[in-house]
């Protein structure tokens, strides 16, 4: 699965932004889309994932009641709608797609590991400024 990331941007504190992800290619192998954002000199960290076969979705603590997660599988997009932005939020994000076929999770943690996923986009900046 091919990813293409976009939405970055330079937004101040308690501003919005909303990231797109753009899928390609075996789509229909999806299992799950994910979000992540590494800061330099620090690992990559999950964000949010979406099921894309159910829907459901799942957030880090440090993100929950501030992002959104969505996807249209018509078009094959995944979004994350970021509101309230802070400082701390300043990162590369990254989409991953998860294209494991037979799976079927519901646990945050299965989302949340990097590993789980398999193709990924380049990064989108986003910077927020205090």
């Amino acid at each position: 699965v091919q990813l293409q990331a976009s939405g970055g941007g330079l937004v101040q504190a308690g501003g919005s932004l909303r990231l797109s992800c753009a899928a390609s290619g075996r789509t229909f192998s999806m299992y799950a889309l994910g979000w992540f954002r590494q800061c330099p000199g620090k690992e990559r960290e999950f964000v949010s994932a979406v099921n894309w076969r159910s829907g459901s979705t799942y957030y880090a603590d440090s993100v929950k009641g501030r992002f959104a997660i969505s996807r249209d599988i018509v078009k094959n997009t995944v979004s994350l709608q970021m509101n309230y932005l802070t400082p701390e939020d300043t990162a590369v994000y990254y989409c991953g797609a998860d294209t494991s076929i037979g799976e079927s999770h519901t646990d945050i943690t299965y989302y949340s590991l990097l590993d789980q996923y398999d193709d990924w986009g380049p990064g989108t900046q986003v910077t927020v400024s205090s």
